[in-house]
């Protein structure tokens, strides 16, 4: 028995007319005769009784129509459901990021996503960038949002948005009345970082300040951006920093932009190569989202 049996079972058992119901199908009549008979014969039991006037379903036929209908009900469910995970319109998406990620764009593109594509579950996964890295590797998550990721032949890398980097100064600092600063200009400074042990972005704003000529003198580590104006207010030093990480500024503490050449805290997406409908869906959605947010006026 085939789903097409089925079918042409219902447009009959519906129409009570084969000239009908073969008009329905856009077959002709002797083909459909012959399918009734087939089923008929696999099923064992008479489905229909025919005169020359009418077509009559028998007890067999009503009892048979509810289970064709159910059938072929489930049948076009679930071609739906599976044409819509194939297309990345279902699924689930696991997406892992640092807590200071979503004082970007971020927040708002995973907002956006889940309000076009409500047929995703979204998950996002708040972690240190060695454990987004361990978590891409076993595929526990699907993307990653990183600043400086190290090089990986088994990922891809794709530059999500730009950003710079400024310097959160205490309120009294010596240098909080100018405005944008050398990267050079803070080499007295004690300097609160990102832990080193499990951030290639904090190794590199160290290297910067060595490529300006002085190795920082580093006071405290953090495991995320948002602690940093904490402790630069409590007078534990200064603290490089991307522009977004201002959104957090307080009273006590002072952001001003370095000059150039400075560095950057660009974002990169980070993900497995031949990614899965959803997530192939979720960049080109993205890499839209994004570029309408860096054409916004004061975007960069």
């Amino acid at each position: 028995m085939e789903l097409r049996h089925l079918r042409y079972f219902i447009a009959l058992a519906e129409e009570l007319s084969f000239t009908a119901a073969a008009q329905r199908l856009h077959i002709s009549q002797p083909p459909l005769s012959q399918q009734i008979r087939d089923l008929e014969h696999e099923l064992g039991a008479v489905l229909f009784l025919r005169t020359s006037r009418k077509v009559v379903l028998t007890e067999a036929g009503t009892a048979f129509l509810a289970h064709a209908r159910s059938i072929i009900a489930s049948a076009e469910l679930a071609a739906t459901q599976v044409k819509a995970i194939g297309q990345g319109m279902t699924g689930a998406l696991n997406v892992a990021a640092t807590g200071s990620m979503l004082l970007g764009p971020l927040a708002a593109l995973m907002a956006e996503y889940r309000r076009r594509f409500p047929g995703v579950v979204i998950g996002l996964h708040e972690m240190a960038p060695e454990a987004q890295l361990n978590a891409l590797a076993t595929r526990a998550v699907d993307i990653s949002f990183l600043r400086m990721p190290p090089e990986d032949a088994e990922l891809v890398r794709e530059t999500a948005w730009r950003e710079p980097v400024g310097v959160f100064l205490p309120s009294g600092h010596r240098l909080a009345e100018r405005g944008a600063l050398a990267l050079a200009e803070l080499h007295e400074d004690e300097h609160v970082f990102l832990r080193l042990r499990d951030s290639s972005f904090a190794v590199y704003l160290r290297q910067c300040c060595v490529e300006a000529g002085f190795i920082p003198r580093i006071s405290q580590q953090v495991i995320e951006s948002y602690s940093l104006t904490s402790l630069v207010a409590a007078g534990f030093g200064v603290a490089l920093a991307p522009r977004s990480v201002s959104a957090l500024s307080r009273p006590e503490v002072i952001y001003r932009d370095l000059v150039p050449p400075a560095p950057s805290a660009d974002v990169s997406m980070i993900y497995q190569r031949e990614p899965s409908p959803v997530l192939a869906r979720f960049l080109a959605f993205a890499r839209r989202f994004l570029a309408d947010w860096r054409a916004r006026p004061g975007r960069q």
